[in-house]
């Protein structure tokens, strides 16, 4: 496998396996395992499923206080052998030969091969794969393959259900309970085993089931209270492999269409297929998300950095999450760090996911949308209006920020009071604004959010001596929490807060044009226009004040503090307090210059009676940049952007320490915790919306692309208002879908046709035995674009079509498939055509996926046959029609038990390659019935004409004939 879709780790590094864990863990939006072994200490066993919380009290500094933690959920890998006469394997006590990890970015497959000697003198080899499958979000699975290498006879294979689990995954929590589950239960189900629990508080049920299909004779499982094993022999063979699978399902009393638990689990590995085909089904599904996720460029270490961000940014926000009720948790589904609290890293994560899963980034913003009513109490009990959303959000949207925190350097529990930190809003507000600017939808529930949010920042805003001012909060630094020997926490008007506080303003005006029917009074909006105009923010020494008062702040001796990241940490320890001074754990005022262009954040000061000084934006950027200790991970990714058109080469060193900082873990441990998802996110932002320079507006977009000559080729897929887009670029020109060119507008022309035109341009390109390079070449456009089109499913404008037709000496008709207004079949026979009669299975399952079909039926005119959307459901046809139209009232014959006879025609032509099939269903037609609607909508046909067309018809099969057409 190319070295770009790999991570591999090589030797047994006990200090090393809590980085590995993080960085080798495998989901699949639902829920993930860390890739802990199965046998070694020390491990770090992790399974969390995203949503499921728990809260606990517990007794800190004198203190009681309470926690909500997302639950480390029983562990499913315990697996391990012995030889005969020897202890059980453990890789740190063995006399390992051979040690390497590999995890395949590509296909999520995490694999370990090893060898080691016994006593004896014996030399087996392990090899495993596992996976947490994207196919089905409640599988999970671990194939190992043992093979003596120079020996013969039995091997014990000890395989265990732990539930003896708890939180302990974060040092600095240990102080604080974490024994999550109760309530254990297990048993045992023809080869099945199953063990359940649930969370103190929340009162979740969690079940475990597993099934072992293994090439020895099966175990019966000896059953604790708290856990599960089975202990299996294999009878090997010298050099012949044995395996032995371990399958489980992982369910909760949260899971849609679940009576309990327990059963769900049974009957979800009862039906799993085997490893192979688990296996199969899983790497397809990651096919699909690595086309819509697909980002290329030409550096193969760079590759294989991007690679990893959007592989773990999608095991943690994957399609299974849009129907979920969660967010995104700042450490992804990787670790305890944060206790899986959603933050603010939306931000940087949404602008990524809009332009290629908008579904996720809806199901995102639903998750804050079901949690208003929280918010609002919240606000309310403020002295605010609207809805205040929380620093740290949970199960139910309540404020989860905890009230101490430690501080290892000094062991000391200091006060925390980041809960100030109101700005979660203003980013919830961004990411509802990009969503729409991205596909065009503002749902009114959308609306809704944004509106009550900008109720609360106006209410925020108090007038002062001729302007309005925000106090009491907490910007992004997280340094300045208040001001130095001041009674109460908190700062007055924070620029970031102020300036975006205008910003959302602004927006609530275009949000209520969009949603009349929410929109506020004319009062409201007077004010909201008023306060846009005249709320404070502070400059100093020609730059802007980070906060009221930032100028009087002492100057940090820096030379002293260099590269500690943590000064707070580090200050408070020596007594000291880093509210003194100008110091920034990570960009503040700055966070403006990432959010928005240069000239919105000119026109905003102006609007406030601040023009902006020549040259106030670069020296902002340079004074902040020199007072900031880079203690966040999303640091570097913030100036990265802010630099790209200043400092190129600085900006190349922040992006690129961005890239690594959790291969690398150069925070120093964290990464361990969990990784950092938001300077993932942050990562491919960065790419897509500052280096290409892509600026999503309601018409289109923009590009204008700065692109570091050492990223080479950047090129990628985007979904904009609904339409697939091919936007590549390097240092010299950009390209839109395969035409230099810098904007594309909502609706513009695009070419389509029938068929697949990658086949075509497949077809055409080797009958002319032409590489993708030199097709390339010839049609202008780059090889990646070239590679794109061949392998997926997408539209080209109309010059970019005919460059390619003459490219590949064919007319615009061939590559689109005879073109949109005429029927396939011109041109003659391939030379020697076979037609041959296909038998009813392989009938069914080329009609299995669903699509467009004819049926054929009498009318009081004769003879109809129509097209329609069908899809297949327990071995029927169902398609949909309006309810009293003529197909209506001519599929119904007036007497109860007697059905029309129909046909249903459904084909595929290749013209091309003059090839093709169809298939031929004759049987009865039938009107669903209204208690059986439920069931057959879920089949999920969707008829292309649209409309009210709530009739569903089940056509039955009687007989099913096909015939393929294909040439020698």
């Amino acid at each position: 496998m190319n070295d770009v879709w790999r991570l591999a780790y090589d030797g047994f590094d006990p200090e090393g396996e809590g980085l590995r864990e993080a960085l080798c863990t495998l989901g699949n939006g639902r829920f993930a395992t860390r890739g802990a072994t199965p046998d070694g200490r020390p491990r770090t066993p992790g399974t969390y499923v995203a949503g499921c919380y728990d809260r606990l009290d517990s007794v800190v500094a004198g203190h009681t206080t309470t926690n909500e933690d997302i639950v480390n959920l029983p562990d499913w890998l315990p697996l391990t052998c012995a030889t005969p006469g020897s202890d059980w394997f453990r890789p740190e006590h063995a006399d390992l030969l051979h040690y390497h990890h590999e995890l395949d970015l590509r296909h999520g497959v995490l694999v370990r091969d090893l060898s080691w000697r016994d006593g004896a003198g014996r030399i087996t080899r392990s090899r495993q794969r596992r996976l947490v499958s994207m196919a089905d979000p409640y599988l999970a699975a671990l194939e190992t393959t043992f093979t003596a290498e120079n020996w013969a006879g039995p091997l014990r294979v000890h395989a265990a259900l732990e539930g003896r689990v708890a939180n302990r995954g974060v040092a600095r929590y240990r102080d604080l309970r974490g024994d999550h589950l109760t309530c254990h239960a297990t048993g045992s189900e023809d080869d099945l085993a199953w063990l359940t629990a649930v969370t103190r508080c929340s009162h979740i049920t969690v079940a475990l089931a597993a099934r072992i299909d293994t090439d020895g004779p099966p175990a019966r499982p000896s059953l604790a209270a708290d856990h599960i094993t089975s202990d299996h022999v294999l009878d090997l063979a010298r050099g012949r492999p044995a395996r032995l699978t371990k399958i489980v399902a992982l369910t909760t009393s949260r899971d849609h269409a679940s009576h309990d638990a327990r059963s769900a689990a049974l009957r979800h590995v009862r039906r799993a297929p085997r490893f192979e085909d688990l296996l199969a089904r899983h790497e397809s599904a990651w096919d699909r998300l690595w086309r819509r996720a697909r980002l290329d460029v030409t550096d193969p270490e760079l590759s294989r950095h991007l690679h990893l961000h959007i592989f773990h940014l999608l095991q943690t926000l994957s399609p299974h999450t849009a129907d979920l009720d969660v967010g995104v948790p700042a450490r992804g589904l990787h670790g305890e760090a944060y206790r899986g609290h959603v933050f603010w890293d939306e931000l940087f994560v949404q602008p990524w996911l809009d332009l290629r899963f908008p579904e996720i980034s809806l199901g995102l913003l639903r998750y804050r949308w079901r949690r208003l009513p929280e918010a609002r109490d919240a606000a309310r009990a403020a002295g605010y209006d609207g809805a205040m959303f929380p620093w740290q959000s949970g199960s139910d949207g309540r404020e989860e920020t905890q009230t101490l925190h430690l501080n290892p350097v000094s062991g000391r529990w200091i006060p925390d009071h980041s809960r100030l930190q109101r700005h979660v809003g203003l980013a919830i507000a961004y990411n509802i604004w990009h969503h729409y600017l991205a596909t065009g939808s503002m749902p009114p529930w959308c609306a809704e959010l944004l509106l009550d949010i900008a109720r609360c920042f106006a209410s925020m805003a108090v007038p002062h001596q001729g302007r309005y001012e925000i106090r009491g909060v907490m910007g992004p630094d997280e340094y300045h929490d208040g001001y130095p020997g001041a009674p109460a926490p908190g700062l007055a008007n924070n620029a970031y807060t102020n300036i975006m506080t205008v910003w959302l303003l602004m927006r609530a005006r275009d949000t209520a044009a969009l949603a009349p029917h929410l929109a506020p009074t004319a009062a409201e909006l007077e004010r909201w226009d008023d306060i846009s105009r005249r709320l404070r923010v502070d400059f100093h020494d020609g730059v802007i004040s980070q906060f009221t008062g930032y100028a009087d702040l002492r100057e940090l001796d820096w030379d002293r503090y260099r590269g500690v990241r943590r000064l707070d940490r580090a200050l408070e320890a020596e007594g000291d307090d880093v509210r003194r001074y100008k110091a920034s754990k990570q960009a503040d005022t700055l966070m403006l210059c990432y959010l928005l262009t240069g000239a919105e954040l000119t026109a905003i000061l102006h609007r406030l009676g601040y023009p902006a000084e020549p040259g106030l934006i670069p020296r902002t950027i340079s004074y902040y940049l020199e007072r900031t200790s880079h203690g966040s991970t999303l640091s570097a990714v913030v100036h990265a952007w802010v630099l790209a058109r200043s400092n190129r080469t600085r900006s190349w060193d922040f992006f690129t320490e961005a890239l690594r900082s959790d291969l690398h873990d150069v925070q120093g441990g964290t990464t361990a915790e969990g990784i950092h998802l938001g300077a993932m996110g942050g990562t491919l932002a960065l790419l897509q919306s500052c280096y290409l320079g892509l600026e999503v507006q309601r018409d289109g977009f923009r590009l204008d692309p700065l692109v570091p000559g050492r990223l080479g080729l950047l090129s990628m897929p985007i979904r904009c208002h609904g339409r697939q887009v091919y936007i590549d670029a390097d240092d010299r020109v950009a390209r839109v879908n395969g035409t230099a060119r810098r904007c594309y507008t909502r609706g513009e022309a695009i070419m389509t046709g029938t068929g697949d035109l990658g086949r075509r341009i497949i077809h055409h390109r080797e009958r002319l035995g032409l590489t993708r390079e030199q097709v390339a070449e010839r049609a202008g456009m780059s090889a990646g674009y070239v590679t794109y089109l061949e392998e997926n499913a997408d539209t080209l404008d109309t010059g970019a079509l005919y460059r390619l037709a003459d490219a590949l000496r064919t007319t615009v008709d061939d590559l689109l498939g005879g073109g949109q207004d005429r029927p396939p079949g011109h041109g003659p026979a391939t030379s020697h055509p076979t037609l041959e009669i296909l038998p009813q299975d392989e009938c069914l399952r080329l009609i299995e996926p669903g699509g467009i079909g004819r049926v054929a039926f009498n009318s009081a005119l004769g003879c109809v046959v129509l097209p329609v959307n069908y899809k297949m459901h327990q071995g029927t046809v169902i398609f949909r029609t309006a309810s009293g139209g003529p197909m209506d009232q001519d599929l119904r014959t007036g007497l109860k038990g007697v059905d029309i006879k129909i046909a249903f025609e459904i084909d595929m032509i290749d013209e091309p390659k003059r090839e093709g099939w169809s298939v031929l269903v004759h049987g009865a037609a039938h009107h669903v019935p209204p208690e059986e609607m439920d069931e057959v909508a879920g089949c999920g046909v969707t008829p292309w004409a649209g409309g009210e067309r709530q009739l569903y018809i089940r056509l039955v099969p009687c007989q099913i004939t096909g015939r393929r057409i294909h040439g020698m």
